[in-house]
């Protein structure tokens, strides 16, 4: 029934089941997982320097020297959190010999950019973890999982 199963994973406890789910689901199927983990997206400070820099203090090409510094440290450290997280995705799919790979992408909405990825990849079904936040928690917070059961055109598998 399913030929490709995407799991977005943050890290959490929560996220390492819904990836356990993921896998066992795909080995029952014969099917691959797809992992995802999307990073927040890159904004330079442009406010750092506050009011009481006068203007001239830092040179234009000053600026775009720190900024391209400051973007790189940053890339650096998407780029490794993203292997940590993923690597528990492609460890726990080789030791139930399931087939995957694994992408990450940077973005300010992540439940928009999961979306997109089952998409992207041609995911039959999404298989993610919820908080279970209630209340008020969930006003304040909000659920990436109820925007991502809102948006997606694919069978969502919400596991907790």
């Amino acid at each position: 029934m399913f030929r490709n199963i995407l799991v977005p994973t943050d890290g959490s406890p929560l996220s390492r089941r819904a990836v356990q789910c993921a896998v066992r689901l795909a080995r029952e199927q014969k099917a691959r997982v797809t992992g995802l983990w999307v990073g927040p997206a890159w904004e330079p400070n442009l406010y750092a320097y506050g009011d009481a820099v006068p203007p001239g203090f830092v040179t234009p090409r000053q600026h775009s020297a720190h900024v391209h510094k400051a973007a790189a440290r940053y890339l650096r450290t998407v780029k490794k959190t993203a292997a940590r997280y993923l690597g528990a995705v492609k460890k726990a799919a080789a030791a139930s010999g399931v087939r995957c790979k694994c992408a990450y992408v940077m973005g300010a909405h992540p439940y928009d950019e999961i979306v997109k990825a089952a998409r992207r990849y041609r995911c039959d079904v999404i298989v993610i973890s919820s908080h279970g936040r209630r209340g008020f928690s969930k006003l304040l917070l909000g659920s990436e999982t109820t925007k991502v059961l809102a948006h997606s055109t694919v069978p969502v598998l919400v596991c907790r």
